[in-house]
């Protein structure tokens, strides 16, 4: 009955437009008042408890880098580098795009930062040179998912403090996947750029490729720093997180000097926002969760499912099936932290990998930035480029496919989320 109530609450709070923050917040505080004998005092512990959370802390210094690489140029020159490296090949500056979006979300762990910063130069450039602009638009918004799939990952940080895994470990289990399916999406616009004759850039020379190199080797070494740093146990990834900050200030006002001192306090406050955001999400998302716990709800669904005789395999469709409605309309970090309660328990129970696990969530909460009505790659890419939302819905579509049909192989192929960490000894 209190279940039911909260998730009554919840749907019926969002469907009259109250935003998702507020309406997980208000369906979890008045199922506390009216059915669960919990002081009311609870509510301010539990919102406190969730600012207290060491791991989450990565999220606004991770904000942070994003803010400064994406207003201090850095994605310029990564697009630089990647034309240097795939533009001569045919489709070469959409393929060049994907690499982009590949090297920036290993600088910003946010996928609509990823598509704001390479977008905004990508997209111009491919139309520049003759590309449909609802091409480049398809494939930008597709391969700007990357940034939560890619090391460091916003989301990554949020699956880990809702489930007490490990970072590191979830952030070693993005690289094959996230290196997969750029791979895949490359192959994808080279086979339609042969079809539809696209334009190739000019080789560029080895001098003209070094000169790249070297200008975005500073955007380049962050990546090091940051996965390096993790891994060889130097800092844990919220100092990695601060580090990455507090790097990437330094860069964009003195090394590369795109930036003005003077402009330094909007950018702070531009990612304190986005930080406020996220975390009053999360806070009330973990309140909401607190109370699914409280109620037992986790164990109840487990003892319903291993009853039901569900197999990992059938468990996983179902996994997927949930999340892909979901994603259509929720934040990523609310939905991992309202299911992620919810499945990993029944997961541990039929044996699934709770990095696996973390994994397939990840990608299906990539496929949901790209699905309407709330995708919010959708509406970011319709910003940059210009374009109505419905046709930048129609442009993404084709690309979508290509991101479910990867969905399906992580699923049931867990080697290709766990081999890494398992091959460095982080099993």
């Amino acid at each position: 009955m209190t279940v039911l109530f909260l998730f009554l609450l919840l749907f019926l709070l969002m469907f009259i437009g109250v935003p998702i923050a507020i309406s997980l917040g208000l369906a979890g505080s008045l199922t506390i008042i009216l059915f669960s004998p919990d002081s009311v005092r609870s509510l301010a512990i539990k919102l406190f408890e969730t600012s207290e959370h060491y791991t989450l802390l990565a999220i606004p210094f991770f904000l942070l880098a994003g803010a400064f690489m994406t207003t201090g140029g850095v994605a310029r020159r990564l697009i630089d580098f990647a034309n240097a490296c795939v533009g001569h090949i045919r489709g070469g500056l959409a393929i060049a795009a994907v690499l982009a979006c590949m090297l920036f979300a290993a600088l910003s762990g946010s996928s609509p930062a990823t598509v704001a910063a390479v977008g905004s130069i990508a997209i111009a450039g491919m139309v520049r040179s003759g590309y449909p602009q609802a091409f480049g638009a398809g494939i930008v918004c597709n391969a700007g998912t990357l940034g939560i799939l890619i090391p460091p990952s916003i989301v990554m940080v949020v699956y880990a403090a809702a489930t007490e895994t490990s970072v590191g470990k979830l952030f070693m289990a993005g690289v094959v996947p996230g290196i997969m399916l750029g791979v895949v999406l490359m192959v994808a616009i080279y086979i339609v750029a042969v079809k539809k004759n696209l334009p190739a850039l000019p080789r560029a020379t080895f001098r003209e490729w070094l000169g790249a190199a070297r200008k975005a080797i500073w955007g380049l070494l962050l990546m090091v720093i940051i996965l390096g740093g993790i891994y060889s146990g130097m800092f844990t990834p919220t100092e990695a997180a601060a580090v990455a900050a507090i790097y990437s200030a330094f860069i964009a006002l003195f090394v590369y000097k795109d930036m003005k001192v003077h402009e330094v306090p909007r950018v702070l406050v531009e990612s304190a926002k986005l930080s406020i955001m996220l975390m009053f999400i999360i806070a009330n998302a973990m309140l909401f969760a607190h109370v699914l716990t409280t109620e037992q709800l986790p164990q109840q669904i487990t003892a319903w499912v291993l009853d039901a005789g569900l197999t990992p395999i059938t468990f996983l469709l179902v996994v997927n099936i949930v999340l892909l409605i979901a994603g259509a309309f929720m934040e990523p970090s609310a939905i991992i932290l309202i299911l992620a309660p919810i499945l990993f328990p029944i997961a541990m129970e039929l044996g699934i990998d709770p990095i696996h696990l973390g994994i397939i969530m990840v990608v299906n909460l990539e496929i949901g930035l790209v699905t309407p009505p709330v995708g919010l790659n959708l509406f970011v890419t319709s910003a940059v480029t210009g374009m109505p939302l419905t046709a930048t819905i129609r442009a993404a579509m084709p690309w979508l496919m290509i991101l479910l049909a990867f969905l399906l192989l992580v699923t049931y192929v867990p080697w290709i989320s766990l081999a890494l960490p398992n091959w460095i000894g982080m099993s």
